[in-house]
């Protein structure tokens, strides 16, 4: 079987490995958005499962429980979970990364609770103080999983899988590199499918996986120079190929992105530090996240400058010529963002189209018209 085969069976069948690993007495802990550390479920022998919802499934349960202008993506999580598609879960850790996933926690718990069930309550203000009070809210976290696995933590093991997935971040920047080709060997529609492969098995897999698709890629032959535009992608959550598919069909290539599952959660390590728990809060709190703030600096120009440099530093590395931003509906955080990054990007001479969708196959025909009018603009 080649190896874009076997990542599109782990893509198309989600879950299917960590129900085996399940079955075969393994805990499987689930989890949302990019501020739980996985290190930590690995070190004490779990296997983290970042939860993930469904774009061609209504969501006919979930609008019982939840109020219907909640993000799609939300919803769509707690849908399957109240058909029992996550019975697998062992456990259920929400970090507050917004506050629709903090409201849904409490109601997820007590309408389809796990053996464990875990808040993690992170800062939104950045600063010290955040800090010293993520780094607490951490070390609780462990204490309460340790009591769950009836085990300690042992440092050198968490130390361990730092490394391990400092190593798995590495090799997706090293495979995000071969993206800067023009025109690029992978496509987008690609990187996703493994991407999201990676968020239901284990780390070890994962990187296993990572390294025959980068050899095989090296294998192709260099294509020949097609003028399609190159596209940065800005949003929250794409776990599903459809919207990136979409985009490449109507002629262009996806080279970068700044996607809750796509950079955001890879693109920097955990330092190595005294005490690794030091590293693993630099590392998730300097996630670029529209719900994260810091104090302005100086006035609304430099503020922007610190705010997105990191993706004027993105387009210009891989070339981007225009940026479409992927919004799911009811996201205020990147609702808020979005007008702000989208005066940033146009002082950079970057054309934006600006997508708010509801997180469904449903609307393609809709947003191919948009995306092939925004293309042929920029030829």
């Amino acid at each position: 079987m080649s190896v874009m085969k076997k990542i599109e069976a782990i893509y198309n069948n989600r879950g299917d490995r960590a129900r085996e690993l399940h079955d075969a007495g393994e805990k499987i802990i689930g989890y949302f958005c990019c501020f739980v550390p996985e290190e930590i479920i690995t070190a004490l022998g779990m296997i983290p499962y970042r939860i993930q919802g469904s774009q061609t499934e209504a969501i006919d349960e979930a609008d019982a429980l939840l109020e219907p202008m909640a993000c799609p993506f939300a919803r769509s999580c707690f849908n399957k979970a109240l058909k029992g598609e996550y019975k697998f879960l062992d456990g259920f850790v929400a970090p507050h990364s917004c506050d629709t996933i903090e409201r849904m926690y409490h109601i997820w718990r007590a309408n389809t609770p796990s053996p464990f069930n875990h808040f993690v309550n992170v800062p939104h203000m950045m600063g010290p103080s955040s800090d010293a009070f993520y780094k607490n809210e951490l070390l609780y976290f462990v204490s309460c999983l340790e009591e769950f696995a009836g085990k300690k933590l042992e440092i050198e093991k968490l130390k361990d899988a730092v490394n391990l997935y400092n190593h798995r971040r590495a090799k997706l920047r090293e495979l995000y590199e071969l993206r800067k080709e023009n025109p690029p060997r992978l496509s987008g529609t690609e990187i996703t499918k493994l991407l999201v492969a990676g968020m239901g098995i284990p780390a070890t897999e994962h990187i296993e996986l990572i390294q025959e698709f980068m050899d095989e890629v090296r294998k192709r032959p260099i294509p020949e120079p097609d003028g399609l535009p190159r596209i940065f992608i800005w949003g929250n959550e794409i776990d599903d190929i459809a919207f990136i598919q979409l985009v490449e069909d109507c002629g262009a290539h996806v080279v970068i992105d700044d996607l809750c599952t796509g950079t955001r959660f890879f693109w920097e390590d955990a330092p190595k530090t005294d005490d690794p728990f030091d590293g693993l809060v630099q590392k998730y709190l300097g996630t670029h996240c529209p719900r994260s703030l810091s104090t302005q600096v100086g006035e609304r120009e430099e503020d922007l400058e610190n705010r997105f440099g990191y993706i004027r530093q993105f387009t210009a590395d891989w070339s981007a010529e225009g940026a479409i931003f992927y919004i799911v509906r009811y996201c205020d955080t990147c609702e808020l963002e979005g007008p702000d990054l989208k005066e940033y990007l146009a002082k950079q001479n970057l054309p934006v189209l600006m997508i708010e969708d509801d997180y469904s196959t449903s609307t393609i025909g809709q947003l191919r018209t948009r995306i092939q009018a925004f293309l042929e603009m920029m030829i």
